[in-house]
């Protein structure tokens, strides 16, 4: 990568300012590696004074003619003006170059959900016969009960369960934490998977604390959670495209659709703007349709 001595305050100041996990910090310096990736390519090596706004424009063409989506370019993008924010923060430079660089437009896609019918025919799908099956359970009802990121949930903690009081703390993006509300279901389940079966696994040191474990005693990965979602998915006879985030958006949205507060459904979530969570706030297409058949006088 070009300018590592730059590239390395800036995670430093990603990491300490702005108290960003790991993941995000990576994605940032991917962002970075693009752009000199593209000066490489041109067999250019420019320092980050000398880069124009010119250069941007000609990157962007490049990212374009690479075939990259739009929301990659917009990810690229945003990147990019953070660390010559960045720059322009500790007066490296004195000209940022993406001053006047628009991220491309992006149309906001519905997410993909599932009806509480799906929800309840991908849990009974589930052998609870097998060690692993209540665990499984208590992953599809956490998940879906907490509105969780798959990441959150391979991360939840013993330590961070409050079942007297129906609580559980998250560590969420950039290491926030919140209190979110857990279902007495979900808490059951999780209750019969911790002193039934938990307790019989050799747990690997280091993993003590993490609730949920694979056989061989350690956190579960997030690919074990996804490659787990579109099994189940097979099995319960779901056609649709699905993944861990379908049931955090299927907790919001029937949140959203039973009469939440969408205040209250943005701390659940986790998100910093409510203009993230107002995506939730479409009605189901069924019920759509029943309003309009039912009331409209040329249905």
């Amino acid at each position: 990568m070009l300018w590592p001595s730059y590239t390395k305050g800036f995670k430093a100041y990603l990491k300490l300012e702005r108290s960003l996990s790991g993941n995000s910090v990576q994605a940032y310096l991917n962002d970075i590696d693009k752009l000199s990736q593209y000066f490489k390519s041109i067999d250019a090596a420019p320092n980050v004074s000398e880069i124009s706004a010119t250069d941007i424009k000609a990157f962007i063409s490049w990212l374009n003619n690479l075939g990259m989506l739009g929301s990659t370019q917009a990810r690229i993008i945003s990147g990019l003006k953070a660390f010559f924010s960045y720059l322009m923060l500790e007066e490296i430079i004195v000209v940022d170059p993406m001053a006047l660089t628009e991220a491309p437009k992006l149309v906001r896609k519905l997410p993909n959900t599932l009806n509480i019918n799906e929800i309840n025919s991908l849990i009974d799908s589930i052998d609870a016969s097998k060690p692993e099956g209540m665990r499984n359970k208590a992953i599809i009802e956490v998940l879906y009960g907490c509105g969780l990121r798959v990441t959150e949930l391979t991360e939840l903690k013993i330590s961070n369960l409050y079942p007297q009081i129906e609580f559980i703390k998250v560590i969420g993006k950039g290491n926030k934490e919140r209190i979110i509300p857990i279902g007495s279901v979900a808490l059951k389940l999780l209750d019969i998977y911790l002193h039934q079966i938990r307790v019989h696994v050799k747990i690997k040191k280091g993993n003590e604390d993490f609730i949920f474990l694979n056989r061989f005693g350690a956190k579960l990965s997030r690919i074990t959670i996804f490659n787990l979602i579109k099994s189940l998915a097979v099995q319960s006879g779901i056609h649709k495209t699905i993944s861990p985030h379908t049931l955090r958006h299927s907790f919001a949205t029937h949140l959203i659709e039973g009469g939440a507060d969408l205040r209250a459904v943005q701390e659940m979530l986790g998100h910093s703007s409510i203009t993230t969570t107002e995506i939730y706030t479409h009605l189901d297409r069924d019920y759509l349709r029943e309003v309009v058949t039912q009331f409209h006088p040329r249905s």
